[in-house]
């Protein structure tokens, strides 16, 4: 079967793409480029060519550019072109020339495909590609999901060559009688990939002149693999997590009943930034409570029987974040304030509300974090406790600690939210007006 016809079905197979559809299609001018734009603009595709010149490589730059726009002429398709300075783009957000032209790349065509209301993105990556990136995740570290290599659809992003290989491609712009051109870089192993393709590659089809051909089949079954693999991590995370607010509790004794443990803290976690050192320490049985770990985004704390994940952002120590002057009574953080005659008014007995006599309350209230030195009377005790005391009897993590909420008036803390009153303010028979704090559920 010709190429053309093969990528014909692999598009119908992947379901890539709707027939005769508008596609905005990565154009270097480099062969798998300019093979695809050829193959998609052959199968009756409406094209729209989008060349980048990320200004690295000089003359050389400009000869892609004049090479693309001369391609996307001959093969009568809309030519699109921008430029990126992308050495400054990488300093500025502190990462890789690789990488910053990557995103600048692909935000570009991701704006190009809304603009011209295109159905999606096509790019250029093959067969030959799979295998260096399945290789390249190996040598890094990686899940299962890494085995897998590039997915034939990712989002708006489609890749109708990855079932051909790099030969087939060369084959097929000689038959069409096309010219590319070679960026020259790409013949250096100075790069992790380059050094892939250019001398481990050619080793291991040495070992095995079967090798491209194992590969795709490897590649298809870890991806059938895969499919199921996370169905069943999908299940035991239902069973080992739960969500609190902003926060994920990981049952660690149920996590210990999982056919593997740290393989399936792994799935949890890794996606938060957690390397696998940290993932290994989190998932040793008898981890110490207070032990934390900290991500780029994320936090994680061992507390008793449970590893805590709370967004990595902390409160302010003693951060005010609500006040009320006397007489208010709107909901601020979800805590109302009301006033009521003492007489005859039922006080309600639970953890959400927290009643006072309005005589010894002194205003304006205000609602913040605890800070290290606090301390307050118990309701129903005569003497001083720490609040910090408090939490340590009531077994609060560090997470918990944190988050904890006080109302205070101008000269003490009146209430633990969702705890303990003060006994400073209490009702007593003298009582005549009552304010009623009520945090909403």
């Amino acid at each position: 079967m010709k190429l053309a016809s093969r990528i014909e079905s692999y598009i119908a197979r992947e379901r890539l793409l709707v027939p005769g559809c508008r596609v905005v299609v990565g154009l270097s001018g480099g062969a798998d480029s300019v093979a695809l734009l050829a193959i998609l603009s052959q199968l009756g595709y409406d094209c729209i060519a989008c060349h980048c010149n990320f200004m690295l490589r000089g003359e050389e730059s400009v000869r892609d550019r004049n090479h693309a726009k001369q391609t996307a002429q001959k093969l009568q398709s809309t030519f699109i072109e921008t430029t990126f300075d992308t050495t400054t783009y990488a300093q500025e957000h502190g990462i890789s020339i690789e990488m910053a032209a990557r995103e600048l790349r692909y935000t570009w065509l991701e704006q190009m495909r809304i603009e011209h209301h295109a159905q999606a993105i096509a790019v250029a990556h093959h067969r030959d590609d799979n295998a260096e990136t399945v290789l390249l995740n190996l040598t890094r570290g990686t899940g299962l999901a890494g085995l897998t290599g590039m997915q034939p659809r990712n989002g708006n992003i489609v890749r109708p060559l990855l079932c051909a290989s790099r030969d087939e491609i060369v084959e097929y712009l000689t038959q069409e009688q096309l010219d590319y051109v070679t960026d020259s870089t790409n013949l250096e192993a100075i790069y992790t990939r380059n050094k892939l393709r250019l001398e481990v590659i050619p080793m291991l089809r040495e070992v095995n002149p079967s090798f491209d051909n194992c590969m795709e089949r490897t590649i298809g079954y870890l991806r059938g693999s895969e499919k199921f693999y996370r169905t069943c991590i999908e299940e035991w995370k239902h069973r080992t997590c739960r969500q609190e607010g902003d926060n994920i509790h990981i049952d660690l004794s149920q996590l210990h009943t999982s056919p593997a443990p740290a393989t399936l803290l792994f799935e949890i976690v890794s996606p938060l930034g957690f390397n696998a050192t940290q993932i290994e320490a989190m998932a040793t049985a008898g981890i110490p409570s207070g032990r934390q770990f900290i991500s780029p985004t994320h936090r994680i704390i061992s507390h008793r029987d449970e590893l805590v994940i709370t967004p990595a952002t902390k409160p302010t120590v003693g951060e005010v974040l609500a006040t009320w002057r006397e007489g208010e009574s709107h909901t601020q953080y979800n805590i109302t304030l009301s006033y009521h005659p003492a007489e005859g008014y039922a006080i309600a007995r639970n953890s959400n509300t927290a009643c006072f006599d309005l005589d010894k309350v002194k205003f304006p209230l205000i609602l913040r974090h605890w800070r290290q030195g606090d301390t307050f009377v118990p309701f129903g005790m005569q003497g001083r406790k720490k609040v910090s005391d408090y939490f340590n009897d009531h077994k609060y993590s560090l997470i918990e600690k944190e988050q904890a909420l006080l109302l205070c008036d101008s000269e003490k803390i009146l209430w633990i939210v969702g705890q303990r009153p003060c006994n400073d303010a209490r009702i007593t028979k003298h009582t005549s007006q009552i304010i009623e704090l009520k945090r909403l559920k």
